[in-house]
């Protein structure tokens, strides 16, 4: 069970403050109700994803991942639906938690969010300086609803 906050972020800091980036494409052969089957190449990595719908607002739900040949990942990704999610995600350390920071390219260039994974849906952590507004269970901000409705084409707020 995966079990995650998501926020929006505000400043760029979170670069400077990351242990660790890595380059992510992702594509999704499934992503209907609730249900995704996705396919990831991270840097010279690849795995295969299933989650399950959440239950609960979007803060938790079930997630299934393999880790599978590169080659393989390639190859499934050409059979993915329309729309490819590129980013960068940078790992920032914060307290006992790792907060996920993904800073989105192509048709979501401008957007940043951050996750942080948790234990428990109450567990306390702390929020590094460049967390925003909350955004966990806004499905906008669900990587397989960026895929069809790509942050470029968002009205202006």
């Amino acid at each position: 069970m995966e079990i995650e906050r998501k926020f929006l972020v505000r400043d760029s800091s979170y670069r400077q403050a990351a242990r660790s980036s890595s380059h992510i494409q992702q594509g999704y052969l499934s992503s209907g109700r609730g249900c995704t089957v996705r396919v990831r190449l991270r840097d010279d990595e690849a795995y295969l994803t299933i989650k399950g719908p959440s239950a609960d607002g979007g803060l938790s739900r079930y997630e299934f991942e393999k880790a599978i040949s590169r080659d393989e990942g390639e190859h499934l990704l050409q059979l993915c639906e329309p729309g490819i999610i590129d980013k960068t995600r940078y790992l920032v350390d914060c307290g006992s938690h790792t907060f996920e920071v993904d800073e989105f390219h192509g048709d979501n260039q401008g957007l940043v969010m951050a996750e942080v994974e948790l234990r428990a849906a109450d567990e306390p952590y702390e929020r590094p300086p460049f967390l925003g507004d909350e955004v966990t269970g806004d499905r906008r901000y669900y990587n397989s609803h960026l895929r069809r409705y790509p942050y470029k084409d968002w009205p202006a707020v």
